[in-house]
């Protein structure tokens, strides 16, 4: 019975072993180094440079592939691109994730509604800066603790 059992208990170990090597070979594989990046795609993706490092493996994928499309923009796409990573660029962790909600949280709306948010927004960035102070939304103060 002993005997029986060790055999069963090998075989379970081995199927587990199985299953496990299995998939860590499927996991996805770490985006790319920022020394593994052509000379091309360094100079393009030039304004992450510093953040390289942080930048999950699924998001430095996104960023190659951006590169990648890179030459075949109009020079309008590319210097707005180029703008856009220095901003992002800038922006402290906390704020590059507030923003990635917000764009979760936009990207939800209906498409015939954006065109509000886009004429809403408009009206805010001509207002003068202490005006956008009092234009802004209140910020929900949280709920009391029962």
């Amino acid at each position: 019975m002993a005997e029986k059992a060790r055999l069963v208990l090998a075989a379970a170990a081995f199927a587990l072993l199985a299953v496990a090597g299995s998939a860590i070979a499927q996991a996805p594989q770490k985006g790319p180094a920022w020394a593994e990046l052509t000379a091309e795609h360094q100079q393009i993706l030039a304004p992450l440079k510093n953040d390289w490092v942080q930048i999950t493996p699924d998001r430095r994928r996104n960023w190659v592939a951006l590169a990648r499309r890179y030459p075949t923009m109009k020079p309008e796409e590319q210097q707005r691109m180029q703008r856009r990573m220095e901003s992002w660029a800038k922006l402290t962790p906390e704020q590059r994730k507030q923003a990635r909600e917000n764009y979760r949280r936009i990207s939800k709306v209906p498409p015939d509604k954006r065109g509000d948010l886009k004429q809403q927004w408009s009206e805010y960035q001509s207002l003068p800066p202490q005006e956008r102070q009092g234009a802004a939304p209140p910020k929900k103060k949280p709920a009391p603790a029962k």
